[in-house]
């Protein structure tokens, strides 16, 4: 088995302060930024950053579906961490300032892959397909804090 490693990222025309509150607003932002392969969002604790606990269903693709339920903690200004219960997927979302009014915003997944022949599938393809999902969702990010 080998760590599997996903990661996106995106320039966000707002101030990093502005974009990492959007991040942190489970109840609010997060659910509006998510594409169709996120099913089932529910916030069960929390809602605003650290102590919040949230449940969805990745539809990776028609066949692959993770049911995920995530602790989130804040080990850092500006970085927001899903540990999920049900498996070692692990994803950080990290907002740094890129100017006064810009902001890179990177999400990046980590977990532990199968071995063998579908393992060197899984590590070639599913990083693809998560950047392509988590692309969708940090342009929902970019337009939900330029609404504010």
């Amino acid at each position: 088995m080998a760590t599997v490693t996903a990661t996106t990222t995106r320039r966000v025309e707002a101030p990093a302060e502005r974009v990492a509150e959007a991040v942190a607003d489970y109840r609010g932002t997060r659910p509006r930024t998510l594409p169709s392969q996120f099913t089932g969002y529910e916030v069960l604790e929390g809602g605003t950053g650290a102590g919040t606990v949230v449940r969805w269903q990745l539809h990776a693709t028609k066949k692959r579906v993770r049911s995920v339920l995530a602790d989130v903690t804040a080990p850092e200004p500006g970085t927001f961490v899903e540990d999920d219960r049900n498996s070692s997927l692990v994803t950080t979302w990290r907002v740094r300032p890129a100017g006064p009014a810009a902001s890179d915003v990177t999400v990046t997944t980590t977990w532990q892959g199968a071995g063998g022949v579908g393992g060197f599938f899984e590590r070639t393809f599913a990083p693809r397909g998560l950047d392509r999902i988590y692309g969708q969702v940090l342009d929902g990010l970019a337009r939900e804090v330029a609404g504010r």
